[in-house]
């Protein structure tokens, strides 16, 4: 094996048996590269499929994100006092569109957290901790907001049941 350097046009010159197991080897790679591609990026078929993966993310979130179970279950909180208080139908719409939105922006977080994590393992990058910490705080925000939108649509009604 033999590497020549052509000095005056920095290029790099293999010889013949080199080259071709450079290709070989280089052919190898690729199509070990394709076989993991193939495996990880799954394709749904069909409709039923691409409700099978996103049923799939919600499941892992709920069982692995206790943020995600909180956040359910004052969801559902916040829609069963609405409609024991008999909320208007657009009243009911907010809050549904608040509580989604906050699971939402939980999912978000948790694929934010774990491509971050695949991607500098188990070392810290300043740049990391900076995109877990905004998706966080996204979630954070979003949290306030449905709490006081569900202050403002259900306190009213419970200040007049109070009262009377």
């Amino acid at each position: 094996m033999q590497i020549k350097l052509d000095e005056s046009s920095n290029t790099t010159s293999l010889s013949p048996d080199m080259a071709s197991k450079v290709s070989t080897s280089v052919h190898q790679q690729l199509e070990r590269n394709h076989q993991q591609r193939v495996k990880a990026w799954r394709v749904a078929s069909s409709i039923g499929l691409s409700f099978k993966y996103a049923a799939a993310g919600v499941t892992y979130s709920f069982n692995t994100q206790r943020n995600f179970r909180i956040h359910c279950v004052m969801g559902t909180l916040a829609i069963s006092i609405g409609a024991l208080l008999n909320l208007t139908g657009a009243e009911m719409a907010i809050i549904c569109i608040t509580s989604g939105l906050v699971l939402t922006l939980e999912l978000l977080n948790t694929a934010i957290e774990s491509v971050v994590d695949l991607t500098v393992g188990q070392t810290y990058h300043e740049l990391a901790k900076i995109a877990k910490d905004c998706a966080a705080g996204a979630v954070l925000v979003s949290a306030f907001a449905s709490v006081l939108v569900g202050f403002c649509l259900i306190a009213p009604k419970v200040m007049l049941m109070l009262s009377h």
